[in-house]
């Protein structure tokens, strides 16, 4: 193991060559640097067969594996599956970035499976789940020079915390549609707005990082309308004074940057069309878009015709609608139209993804699952 590259050996058979051993008892603590974080119920089987690392494995139900690394870009290598027995294993990165939704194996059948992460915090956290979950091994490369993609926006795009489950951001489900030679940087904020996003320091630090090449998302407008002096931009003059800096700044550090119309907010009339809520917000994206000659993912347009397809009722599944004692984190329920649960946002990274396709934002484009 070195200061750029981990590998772990799931089980508690021998370790294979230049693998680290984890067993259903290597608890993380800051002097070792890597382990399992609480008191998981893990259980390890060993199946005999001579394959070092397919012969054994960890059934890791709702269980995190944490690994202490340098902040920045990795890709991480997953040995997944079971000789006997089917699984089915889902993999997020914490705080619930999703890298691999409900991956399945049949008996004998090993799948490795290749993500990326961007590491803030000094580690990774990788969370199991699944209705048969495995692990076999993991490797972690560091990855300095990935193409990557660097998310600024508001509550609807960031990585939502894990308290707030299922709240969820459409950047926080991206990785799962997109290739490992992409690493999404989402630096989205709640609550920020075009202007309060650059007054905080948060694009400043997103031009420390960019290279040339990467990409820059930009989303914002609903809290371009909060009346606060901190946020307020008015859509005629200073939201696209603000947006251009965003786009300038890309261009100048040889990034690429696209404008995003905001989601549309969970708000119908009563003919069951949905209601703008963002109005002049949306038309000044498309019009700076236009005279820039900056691309243009349209996502107020996509998700208008989702929400409208789906109706009043229907709609609601995607956002953050629980009844009493539904969400373990709002027991006493919760309706919200404008933030996403976590199959809403899921729904939504899939558009964006779509919209990649069909802008042929290119390399971006070849890089989608």
């Amino acid at each position: 193991m070195t200061a750029s590259s981990w590998k772990f050996d799931f089980g508690v058979g021998e370790a294979a060559a230049g693998y680290i051993k984890a067993t259903p008892a290597s608890r993380y603590h800051p002097s070792v640097g890597c382990g399992f974080t609480g008191e998981p119920d893990i259980a390890a089987r060993d199946r005999g067969e001579p394959d070092a690392l397919r012969r054994d494995l960890i059934i890791p139900a709702d269980a995190e594996f944490r690994v202490d690394v340098p902040d920045g870009s990795y890709q991480l290598s997953l040995l997944i599956g079971d000789w006997i027995l089917p699984s089915h294993t889902t993999v997020k990165a914490a705080p619930g970035r999703l890298l691999i939704s409900g991956l399945r194996t049949s008996p004998g059948q090993f799948v490795r499976e290749t993500v990326s992460v961007r590491a803030k915090g000094g580690c990774i956290r990788l969370q199991f789940s699944g209705q048969a979950p495995r692990i076999n091994a993991l490797e972690i490369n560091a990855a300095p020079h990935a193409l990557a993609l660097f998310l600024a926006g508001d509550s609807t795009v960031t990585d939502q915390p894990e308290d707030g489950y299922p709240y969820a951001g459409w950047g926080q489900m991206l990785a799962a549609f997109l290739k490992h030679d992409v690493i999404i940087a989402n630096e989205a904020m709640s609550g920020r707005s075009s202007k309060s996003f650059i007054g905080e320091g948060r694009l400043d630090a997103i031009w420390e990082a960019i290279k040339p090449n990467d990409f820059l998302f930009i989303q914002f407008g609903h809290n371009d309308q909060k009346p606060d002096e901190e946020r307020f931009t008015d859509p005629a003059t200073t939201y696209k004074e603000h947006l251009l800096r965003y786009i300038d700044g890309a261009r100048e550090r040889g990034a690429h940057p696209v404008l995003i119309t905001s989601v549309h907010r969970r708000y119908f009339a009563e003919d069951g069309t949905l209601q703008d809520t963002h109005g002049a917000y949306l038309t000044a994206v498309r019009e700076l878009a236009a005279e820039t000659g900056t691309p243009l993912i349209d996502l107020a347009a996509r998700t208008k015709s989702l929400l409208e397809e789906l109706g009043p009722d229907n709609s609601k599944q995607l956002f953050m609608w629980g009844a009493r004692g539904e969400f373990a984190n709002f027991p006493g329920g919760i309706e919200d139209n404008t933030h996403f649960q976590e199959q809403g946002a899921i729904r939504i990274a899939r558009l964006v993804v779509e919209e990649i396709r069909a802008l042929d934002l290119w390399p971006l484009a070849m890089y989608i699952r």
